[in-house]
């Protein structure tokens, strides 16, 4: 029979715990990535969540103990590497205003309709994601109606007005390049902006916000990509 020292267990426990709270909270990352982070104060805010996460009292949790497990784990979250922040530097931000939203339920019937709309608004915006039940348009706003027309026989699920789309290009390289789009997505959660549809389509990513979010971001996507061109010099 194999015995574990219960240091060690419990000492893997809260490493564990660390992670996972850190895993959940992109604020703590950012802070660990770009080095601005007080760890011992960190540790204190984190006591009453890692003691949750191991089954514990705050009491019984040291404060140097989720320090040190910081310090092993700041490595991990490290900012962009050089391959993402090539990408993310050679991308280009555009807004579309006046977007609109719908989903319906993924049926055959659907998806010839939306085959036919496709065809024949080949000069329009339109973006069209589908899992296997639902299908999503994006589309210009003066199209809604006509849209919303030719689904008539779909169940509605969900459908939107006055939104805007935030369009990145990026290089060909992103399709071969791993955490780029998070790097998107988490640039507008930092600025507790809401991302409400999104659609990948090969180069480009393409994510639906409020018209009152528009402005901020543009702003922010440009800014991330304003940082990593200075990190390339």
């Amino acid at each position: 029979m194999v015995r574990h020292d219960p240091k060690l267990v419990n000492s893997r426990s809260v490493t564990r715990a660390v992670r996972d709270e850190i895993d959940a909270d992109l604020s703590i990352q950012d802070a660990i990535a770009k080095d601005y982070a007080n760890l011992s104060a960190l540790a204190r805010i984190l006591v009453p969540r890692v003691a949750a996460r191991t089954g514990r009292k705050a009491k019984e949790v040291s404060e140097v103990g989720i320090a040190t497990a910081l310090k092993r784990l700041r490595g991990a979250y490290s900012e962009s590497s050089p391959r993402v922040s090539k990408v993310i530097a050679e991308s280009v931000v555009n807004v579309r205003t006046q977007v609109s939203r719908l989903s319906v339920e993924r049926t055959r019937r659907t998806l010839q309709t939306v085959t036919t709309l496709l065809s024949g608004n080949q000069e329009d915006f339109i973006q069209v994601s589908e899992s296997l039940s639902y299908i999503t348009l994006i589309f210009d706003q003066r199209l809604h109606a006509r849209v919303k027309r030719s689904l008539a026989a779909a169940e509605v699920l969900d459908e939107g007005e006055g939104e805007a789309a935030i369009t990145v290009h990026s290089p060909e390289s992103i399709v071969t390049t791993p955490g780029c789009i998070s790097a998107f997505y988490n640039q507008l959660f930092r600025k507790r902006i809401n991302v409400e549809d999104t659609v990948s389509c090969y180069t480009d990513t393409i994510m639906l916000v409020e018209m009152k979010d528009a402005s901020r971001a543009f702003e922010a996507l440009t800014e991330l990509i304003g940082e990593e061109r200075r990190k390339l010099g």
